[in-house]
């Protein structure tokens, strides 16, 4: 039946192919494993999860490397509220109930859940906190981040454009996103991002809506 439902969308929407191609070929050479297993990190590395949902994926990270620290983000207030206090007396794990963009302020976001958006519309909605990102490195002192995991329903689309504005994308040696396919002119976003980040950044793999790394260029 799903498969059925997938035929039927993608010929009602065949934009959506690149998508639906890219996850069948992510799910049948075991990609899943390049999110799960770090083996090449320092021996402390610094984290940042945007999109931090349930904690899971920087529970992988933190059973690995024990001296960790993660800078974890998530705008939306029942999950944030609920990673402060699973994370709250972990000092390697540092909980931010706002999303980091272009300019300071605040967001109406349709509120679907787990997949909360900044770019979908679902009926309901809730404000999510924004925090300049040139701000939040000046604060945190943060020189370097090892792993960078964004996964927020849309949000990519201006995280990384500001992080390229502001120059600090060359402190991320390594980022792991996923762009997210909810409209076909998104397409066109997501090469002009790629477009721009490889004056830094090199993309290492990729499975184009659904995964994708990139790290950053050796100095010259």
């Amino acid at each position: 039946m799903a498969s059925l439902k997938k035929f039927f969308e993608r010929r009602r929407n065949p934009w959506k192919g690149i998508a639906y191609d890219a996850y069948e070929a992510f799910s049948s050479e075991g990609a899943q494993s390049r999110l799960e297993e770090y083996p090449d990190l320092p021996e402390a590395p610094m984290v940042l999860d945007f999109g931090g949902y349930l904690g899971e994926w920087s529970d992988r990270v933190l059973a690995q490397y024990h001296s960790a620290t993660i800078h974890m983000f998530e705008p939306h207030p029942d999950f944030a509220a609920k990673l402060q206090d699973k994370y709250g007396p972990d000092a390697r794990v540092h909980v931010h109930d706002f999303a980091l963009g272009a300019r300071a302020g605040t967001m109406d976001m349709p509120d679907a859940a787990d997949g909360s958006s900044a770019v979908a519309a679902h009926e309901r909605s809730f404000q999510a906190r924004i925090v300049a990102v040139q701000d939040f490195f000046a604060q945190h002192d943060l020189l370097t981040a090892d792993l960078v995991k964004i996964n927020i329903e849309g949000g990519e689309y201006d995280l990384l454009p500001a992080l390229m504005d502001s120059g600090d994308i060359t402190r991320l040696n390594r980022i792991q996103v996923q762009f997210h396919l909810f409209s076909e002119d998104l397409i066109a976003a997501r090469d002009a991002i790629r477009t721009r980040l490889e004056q830094t950044h090199d993309c290492v793999w990729s499975y184009p809506f659904v995964w994708e790394e990139w790290r950053r260029k050796a100095a010259p």
